[in-house]
Order: structure tokens, then sequence, then C-alpha cells
């Protein structure tokens, strides 16, 4: 099997981390990895399965020789450093929301869509953590009886917003449970706020910045992304996202309405078969998924699949999937074995 030269972009990150794990486990036919970060992360060293590795500082020059680059180190180095990953010769995966919705670059999900890999001009979008697990879940239901509106409330784990924001959530939580009243307010809902929450055992109805239209950046994503995934342009979707005190794993409750009849015992038997997706729904055992039970898992998990009696054709569920691995460094990874795959690294 022919090996790869392999970067990655933000590699001293939670999920840049993650997707060395990932390679590693997953036995990515890398020959070479080169593990890149900013100017004050340069000469760290990190210790994996494979050997230790030494951080270098993120130039162009460094995508010399490089066959494949992961980004995951925030939009703005990705606009400035994966064109210059492309013109040496390298495929970038991209981690951040700078090219996703742009017309020529892809945006997959292997499971959905891994057609639209074809004819990619060098850079390939990985989308939205929340995205990745509701379009896992909603593609087999249009296959199925056709998706006529979606309403998607996301109640999303910390680790989201990074290994600062875990820290604050723990220092807050601490604090509070040793009865203090003065604990740091830094991160939530994110760190050039004007107003600054308590996370800890709290829930937060806001992530990322307000658009115009008072939807956040976060159910923007969603919104736009899903359709762009799905080539459902015109898709009636609309999304809520919270933030909640949950170290890992982001949570979805999923109302879909059909053009076409589908019973929930129907559309539990579709999930069931779909790629990708572990069932778990059985009210008389309590069984549905959880973020505490799927952590460090690649799947998406669906539970509390139920009838919408409020419309002629619709379902209720509940969506849980890992966002640092799925959500992140694992569709990144699948991303890349699809390529080779495809014959198209």
């Amino acid at each position: 099997m022919k090996k790869f030269n392999v970067a990655i972009v933000g590699a001293t990150g939670m999920v840049g981390r993650t997707l060395i794990k990932v390679l590693e486990e997953r036995r990515f036919p890398f020959a070479q990895l080169k593990l890149l970060a900013s100017s004050r992360s340069a000469n760290t060293k990190i210790e994996t399965a494979s050997g230790v590795y030494t951080v270098e500082e993120a130039v162009p020059e460094a995508f010399a020789g490089v066959d494949l680059a992961f980004f995951s180190a925030g939009g703005t180095v990705s606009k400035n450093l994966a064109p210059e990953a492309v013109k040496r010769g390298a495929v970038v995966v991209d981690n951040s929301s700078a090219f996703r919705l742009e017309k020529d670059v892809p945006l997959v999900v292997p499971e959905v869509n891994p057609d639209a890999l074809a004819g990619h001009n060098g850079i390939i979008a990985n989308p939205n953590c929340s995205t990745i697990q509701l379009v896992v879940a909603l593609q087999p239901l249009q296959k199925a009886a056709g998706l006529k509106r979606v309403v998607v409330s996301s109640y999303q784990a910390v680790s989201g917003a990074g290994k600062a924001a875990l820290d604050e959530l723990m220092a807050q939580s601490r604090a509070i449970l040793d009865g203090k009243k003065d604990f740091p307010r830094e991160r939530f809902p994110h760190a050039k706020a004007k107003v600054q929450h308590q996370m800890a055992f709290n829930m937060v109805p806001q992530i990322d910045v307000f658009a115009d239209n008072d939807y956040t950046k976060e159910e923007m994503k969603i919104i736009l992304e899903t359709r762009k995934i799905l080539s459902l342009p015109a898709l009636k979707i609309t999304s809520t996202t919270v933030r909640v005190p949950v170290f890992n794993g982001h949570s979805e409750s999923v109302n879909v309405e059909f053009e076409r009849p589908l019973s929930a015992a129907e559309a539990r038997e579709v999930l069931r078969h779909a790629p990708g997706i572990v069932v778990i729904d059985d009210p008389s055992e309590l069984a549905y998924p959880m973020p505490v039970e799927i952590d460090g898992r690649d799947e998406v998990f669906v539970g509390r699949i139920r009838q919408d009696d409020s419309v002629p054709y619709g379902i209720n569920m509940w969506v849980v999937a890992d966002n640092i691995r799925k959500g992140a460094a694992t569709n990144s990874v699948q991303i890349a074995e699809t390529l080779i795959d495809r014959g198209l690294l």
C-alpha cells in the first residue's frame, strides 16, 4: 500500500492531538508525520504510540513534501496557510469554517456525500461538529421519505470551545461546590464577549457571536452546511444551539417532518441499517444515548425515536456523538481514507 507524508496543523490542540490518535488507531498509511503549530508551541515534544515528535512552526515552507495536511488551528490560519500547502502539492482537509460554504470546496461527511470529493481543488472542508452528527442521521431519512422541515436544538459540550473552556468549567464547578462566589468567567459565551456567564451548573443559549438575524453563527452553520451537504438548498431548517456543562459529547433534539409517510418504527429500522449509526432506543429498559456513554466512540448514536402527531408525517429523535472525534478528528481521517479509496490523493 502506498504511504503518504502527513502534516497536522494545530497539533497541540484538542482536535490536533485526537487526530494523531485516530490516525494511529485506524492504521492510516503515513510514511512521515509532521506536527505543526504556532511559533509559541514550536519545539514542544508530543509522545504518541508511533513515537515522539517535535512540533515545528507552521510556515509555508513546512509543507514541502507533504501529501496530506489536516488543519485544525482556526479560520485565520487556514486561510493563510491552506493555499500555501496546496501550492506545494498537498491536499488539505480543513476543520475550520474558512472554506465550508465556498462553492468549489467540497463539504464532506463520508457516510453522507462522498461523491462530493470528486474534482476537489486541493481543499476539502470538514463540517461543523453539530452538523456532522445531524446529517448522518438525516440523510437516510431523506432517502426514505423526503425531508420537508427540520427543527434542531443542540446541547453542546464544553470541549467544543477548547481546553481553556474545559479548564474554566472545572474551576467554576470546584469553586461553587466549595461554597466560593469568586471564580473565573472568561470563556462563556465566548472569550471576546462583553458579558461573561457562569457555565457550571448552568446552560448558555449562545454559541459563537450573533448574526444580524439574531441567530448565532453556530446556528447558521448548522442551517447552511446541512443544506449544502444534503444538496437541499431550499430545505426548511431552523436551529437553536445551547452550551451545556457537559465535558464532551454533543446532543441534539431533532424534529423532522417528511414529505411522505414514515412511521417511527420504519424510521428506526432505516437508521439501524444506515452507515455510521448506532440505534439505542428501548424505553422499557430506559435505553437511549447519553454523552457520558459515547465518549471516545466514532459512531453517531440515535434514540428516543417517536411519532410527532402534530404533523401528518413526522418524528422526533435524539442524536448524540463525540464532538472531538466524529465531530472533528475522525471525520477528517475518514475523508482522507475516502480520498485514498477513490484514487483522489
